[in-house]
């Protein structure tokens, strides 16, 4: 059974840090991107962050650039999301998801969903 685990989030005051890890298990093929995507209240889900894991190429929305940071360990076939510098806006219910062909701009696109985790910025 193919399954995506999203874990780390929580609250945190702005400027504050926090580390999302995706585990994903039962693969049966190679996936060849991971990506991670948030929704708040009310908004349309976005692209935050992706990882190509045949090249460890990143991708970063412009709102995050400079302060999260996606990685990827293959032999625990997690990737993380470094989040440092939050802000009230950042606050949002965070989802990884796999590609498996690249980082691509569609959502339709990425194959398997995890649940989401809350990450809530707040004072």
């Amino acid at each position: 059974q193919v399954q995506l685990v999203e874990s780390g989030g929580g609250l945190v005051q702005p400027g504050g840090s926090l580390r999302l890890s995706c585990a994903a298990s039962g693969f049966t093929a190679d996936y060849y991107a991971v990506g991670w995507f948030r929704q708040a209240p009310g908004k349309e889900r976005e692209g935050v962050s992706c990882i190509n894991i045949s090249d460890g190429r990143t991708h970063y929305a412009d709102s995050v650039k400079g302060r999260f940071t996606i990685s990827v360990d293959t032999t625990k076939k997690t990737v993380y999301l470094q989040m440092n510098s939050l802000k009230p806006e950042d606050t949002a219910v965070y989802y990884c998801a796999t590609d498996l062909l690249s980082c691509r701009s569609s959502q339709d696109t990425y194959d398997y969903w995890g649940q989401g985790t809350q990450v809530t910025v707040s004072s």
